[in-house]
């Protein structure tokens, strides 16, 4: 071979190092990565092994994941193969559901997914919050939460001689919202407790209630404000409104599929069904 044969060879051996292995030489779930007594594992049965993990495994490095997952396969299949093991009635059943569960799953994924496009989020607000008429008020309210009543009518007297109720409120107040003044925000019917609630329905925006008592300790409060409730912004229901469309939409398929197909069934007073119980029956 000649010294210009040799260079050239070479410079293609270099060449071709340099550059990326090609798609083709890429892994495939089919790629087997172990064999076991022959048995061979796959790239894919790691992958799947891996998607069923608990979230807290996602951080772990690469590296870990591979060999935890590819330990867990090959002492499965050891295990699985070793003598005296046998695929009973009961486990092929359990096999036979666990492909029908899967499957069922990946069918309604697949109604869900196309259940709740933006057009459909979007009419379902419009029907049912942004062209509603919404009723009752909303309140804006403070309060000073205290231990006992004598503590609450001794500030109740204090605002009534012109304390400021803010002041007031981080100074003495006990609740998490003392350091705020007593600002509690706008909430609606039915968001406080009961005797907290009546009190705040009874006033008009400015008042300062008597001491009233819940479960929390005695209250002093102060109304701030009162608007006719509103509906939310889109964003705001917008999971509440997709999870009822995907359930809708899912529902709906199942009960049209049911009513379509060809089904069988016994009646229960046609068996003895504490046979139910009989795990015996499957070799359990």
């Amino acid at each position: 071979m000649s010294n210009r044969t040799t260079k050239l060879s070479a410079a293609a051996l270099a060449i071709s190092l340099a550059f990326p292995a090609t798609a083709q030489d890429a892994p495939t779930a089919d790629t087997v990565v172990a064999t076991v007594n022959g048995t061979e594992i796959t790239l894919g049965h790691m992958l799947v092994t891996r998607a069923g993990l608990p979230e807290q495994y996602s951080q772990l490095p690469s590296t870990v994941l591979w060999e935890g997952v590819m330990d867990q396969l090959i002492q499965q299949s050891v295990l699985a193969n070793s003598d005296g093991i046998t695929e009973t009635a009961g486990i092929k059943l359990a096999l036979e559901n666990q492909r029908r569960a899967m499957l069922a799953s990946e069918a309604i994924t697949a109604i869900a997914a196309n259940a709740a496009d933006d057009a459909a989020v979007q009419a379902a607000y419009d029907a049912n919050f942004a062209n509603v008429e919404q009723e009752g008020q909303e309140f804006d309210a403070s309060h000073i939460l205290v231990e006992t009543e004598d503590e609450a009518k001794a500030i109740a007297e204090e605002l009534a001689g012109g304390a400021d109720f803010v002041t007031l409120a981080k100074e003495k107040s006990t609740g998490p919202s003392g350091p705020n003044g007593g600002a509690l925000g706008w909430f609606g019917p039915g968001m406080m407790v009961e005797p907290f609630q009546k009190a705040v329905e009874a006033m008009q925006p400015g008042d300062i209630s008597e001491p009233v008592e819940t479960q929390f300790g005695w209250h002093v409060i102060r109304l701030n404000d009162t608007r006719a409730k509103t509906a939310p912004g889109l964003d705001e229901v917008r999971d509440q409104i997709t999870e009822q469309l995907q359930k809708e939409a899912v529902e709906a398929a199942i009960n049209d599929l049911v009513k379509k197909a060809d089904i069988t069934r016994i009646a229960p007073e046609d068996i003895d069904t504490s046979v139910i119980e009989n795990l015996d029956l499957v070799g359990n």
